[in-house]
């Protein structure tokens, strides 16, 4: 059931990873039951895989197993974990179902979207949900959780918070509007489409796709700065006396104010391009992103992550945390701080 010393770099939009020692891919619910019976009666801890677009996986790799859910069933607005992101958004905005036209060009799976609520260009993927159904990995029960229940927050939810690593998403379920408007909030879109413009939502779509691409955003074999883990740092949120005077600043409801970790990446002397560890440097469309750079490795990830770190903090005295997960890394590495971590210890 269960292959052997599968590459974990080749299922990663980074390329870096060592093996799994164990890999599985099962395609219903009843093997993804099975798989993690049969890991805990062998004493596996387990891992699992998306799409891998926001993971750094360590060089050692996995030393259990890793499981990589294909649950592709559709129904309607609820959607298989394992279904393409954007073939997904492109079927909604075919049938004119307006919510995740922002989302359009986001690499990974449906079911990875909750973990992180996943946000560009003015939505959050948290606005559209109604529930997500999720297998408990140790009691093997399955739940179904309300859009409450999840607990969203910016980047955030219980499945990768306080409850990291306890389940497994199965499906999500959506709810958009017929008919509707697409939303025109960012200013890189109403730059796109001038004023007065009313785009439709394939058109938005598209114009998502295509800004995004223009950072290296979007997965793309030809375009090196697209080897990345996507936005590899979290917008900070800050009380507003703490706001440098020239940001660019997004009023929260609680009073605070999200500031652009670009604007102050690109503000601390680095520079888009610019190598910062071994074969791991700052992307030359967008410096938010750390890329490959052809032979890099996660030892370099967590170092260049650490000096982009130190600069902003020095300028700014503000601390930027990293948005991927670093998986496999042995607990007492020094990752960059704020990092979420997946070790064979605590799975």
């Amino acid at each position: 059931m269960f292959s052997e010393r599968v590459s974990l770099a080749s299922q990663t939009t980074l390329g870096i990873g060592g093996p799994a020692r164990f890999f599985c891919a099962p395609t219903t619910v009843s093997e993804v039951h099975d798989a993690l019976t049969q890991a805990r009666n062998q004493h596996l801890s387990v891992f699992i895989l998306g799409g891998g677009s926001n993971l750094v996986i360590a060089d050692s790799g996995w030393p259990g197993l890793v499981l990589h859910p294909r649950l592709t069933t559709q129904s309607g607005l609820t959607s298989g974990a394992g279904v393409d992101w954007d073939t997904f958004v492109d079927r909604c905005v075919a049938q004119n179902l307006a919510g995740i036209e922002c989302l359009a060009g986001v690499p990974g799976t449906v079911g990875a979207t909750p973990i992180q609520n996943v946000g560009a260009y003015g939505q959050e993927v948290s606005e559209t949900i109604v529930s997500v159904m999720a297998l408990n990995r140790q009691s093997l029960e399955v739940r179904t959780f309300s859009r409450d229940e999840c607990h969203f927050a910016y980047r955030q939810s219980r499945f990768n918070t306080d409850e990291l690593g306890r389940w497994l998403i199965l499906e999500v379920t959506f709810s958009l509007k017929e008919n509707a408007p697409p939303h025109l909030a960012y200013r890189d879109l109403t730059q796109h489409f001038g004023p007065g413009a009313s785009p439709s939502l394939t058109e938005v779509a598209t114009a998502v796709r295509q800004i995004r691409a223009k950072k290296g955003m979007v997965v793309d074999a030809a375009d090196p700065d697209s080897r990345s883990a996507g936005s590899f740092f979290k917008n900070p949120i800050l009380d507003a006396t703490k706001v440098p005077t020239d940001a660019p600043r997004f009023p929260q409801p609680d009073g605070s104010v999200k500031v652009p970790a670009a604007w102050l990446i690109e503000r601390s002397g680095l520079s888009r391009g610019q190598t910062l560890a071994g074969g791991i440097g700052l992307s030359s469309k967008h410096i938010l992103a750390l890329v490959n750079q052809g032979a890099g490795t996660a030892a370099d990830v967590v170092e260049a992550a650490k000096r982009v770190q130190e600069h902003v903090h020095q300028q700014w005295n503000i601390t930027l945390h990293p948005e991927p997960i670093f998986v496999g890394f042995l607990p007492d590495t020094q990752l960059p701080e704020g990092a979420t971590a997946i070790t064979a210890a605590s799975s």
